[in-house]
């Protein structure tokens, strides 16, 4: 069996930078296990897989060792992939993950825009476990869905922290994401899921559905810009819509290529 895959550097204009996602448009789904062979064979931080069905496409997404419920950046990358090399010719491609419901892609300019449902966040004490991961306590602490919100102080604390993700396994948690108001763009951000197999994402679409509500409120303002402090480095521009965040960004094709199964 051979099937076609692409590689696409996500919220980013430019090749080794984003993040990048692996892309595999399939006529019906394959066994789970090939899936998550074929993900960890990838090894990036997610590989979509999309079946078209009925005019919509389901879609879901695999880490290297896990299927999770939602991921912003492969979801861009898919998108990315249906508009420019399939014969797709809407502006607008409506996805159906099992997980996390209708979600949308949009053709904005040169961006593509997500429609992703906002994430619920509440107050919490963070967890001492946390606390020594970082060794850098949060002013303030969240949880949304899936992920651990730690607020801080400034961008360089964002950049400068080190975190020891061996002190994070245990938590039953997706990941931890640290923000910090921005000095050129209106936050930063960056995100942590070891227990996904993913060390440090290098852009997080998804976790801009609790970024975007937060900043929103703290800013007064529903539209924002933001990055993501990972080595790679990413660019985003968000918008709480009511009960959905408006996350865009770039992306560019970085192979195409053909899996021999």
């Amino acid at each position: 069996m051979k099937l076609k895959i692409y590689q696409v550097d996500a919220f980013t204009n430019k090749l080794f930078s984003g993040n990048p996602a692996a892309v595999c448009i399939i006529d019906k789904w394959l066994d789970y296990k090939l899936m998550q062979n074929i993900a960890l064979e990838n090894n990036l931080s997610e590989t979509a897989f999309v079946v078209p069905n009925a005019g919509q496409f389901e879609i879901k997404w695999f880490t290297p060792t896990v299927e999770i419920d939602l991921c912003g950046h492969a979801t861009l990358a898919a998108g990315h992939v249906i508009f420019n090399y399939t014969a797709y010719t809407g502006d607008e491609i409506t996805f159906n993950s099992d997980k996390s419901g209708i979600l949308k892609v949009k053709k904005d300019g040169n961006f593509l825009t997500l429609d992703f449902p906002v994430d619920e966040l509440k107050k919490v004490s963070p967890p001492e476990q946390l606390i020594k991961a970082l060794e850098i306590e949060p002013i303030e602490c969240y949880r949304g869905r899936s992920d651990f919100l730690f607020v801080y102080a400034s961008k360089s604390e964002i950049e400068n922290i080190h975190v020891d993700c061996s002190l994070m396994n245990g938590l039953e948690f997706r990941g931890l994401i640290i923000t910090a108001k921005g000095k050129d763009v209106d936050f930063v951000s960056r995100f942590f899921a070891p227990g996904s197999g993913i060390l440090e994402d290098p852009v997080t679409g998804s976790a801009h559905t609790s970024l975007t509500p937060y900043w929103s409120k703290k800013l007064h303002k529903k539209e924002l810009t933001a990055r993501q402090l990972s080595s790679r480095g990413g660019q985003l521009k968000c918008k709480l819509a009511g009960d959905r965040v408006l996350i865009s960004g770039q992306a560019v094709t970085y192979m195409i290529g053909e899996l021999e199964i």
